[in-house]
């Protein structure tokens, strides 16, 4: 089972973060909370950020603004996930550089769209 991180987790149901939460699990993925304001959503355990996480990450998907991202880039990198998908609105030029430098594939998508589309 792939392991599916969520920075920006979110426990409004609102909230993509929170739909995407719901769809990766629907599909299989085991799925890691990260938001640093919360310890838990729905009963899951929610991790202040990705180096708490002792296991391997395949695949982070944000969902923060790129300013809060920064405060994670370099814990993202040392757990060295196989890609990164910036949703809409978490796009970021200099991360998506400093990311594929450090050897990890970056994806200008929605989690959304590709989990319907079987493009995860």
């Amino acid at each position: 089972m792939k392991t599916v991180a969520i920075i920006g987790a979110s426990d409004k149901p609102g909230r993509y973060a929170n739909m995407a939460m719901h769809d990766l699990r629907e599909h299989g993925y085991d799925v890691v909370l990260v938001n640093p304001f919360r310890s838990e959503i729905e009963g899951h355990r929610c991790f202040g950020s990705v180096d708490e996480y002792d296991g391997e990450i395949d695949t982070v998907t944000l969902y923060v603004n790129p300013a809060r991202f920064h405060g994670h880039i370099e814990e993202v990198i040392k757990a060295r996930p196989r890609r990164v998908i910036m949703n809409p609105g978490t796009e970021d030029r200099q991360h998506e550089r400093t990311l594929s430098d450090a050897g990890i594939e970056v994806q200008r998508a929605c989690t959304l769209v590709l989990l319907s589309q079987d493009q995860f």
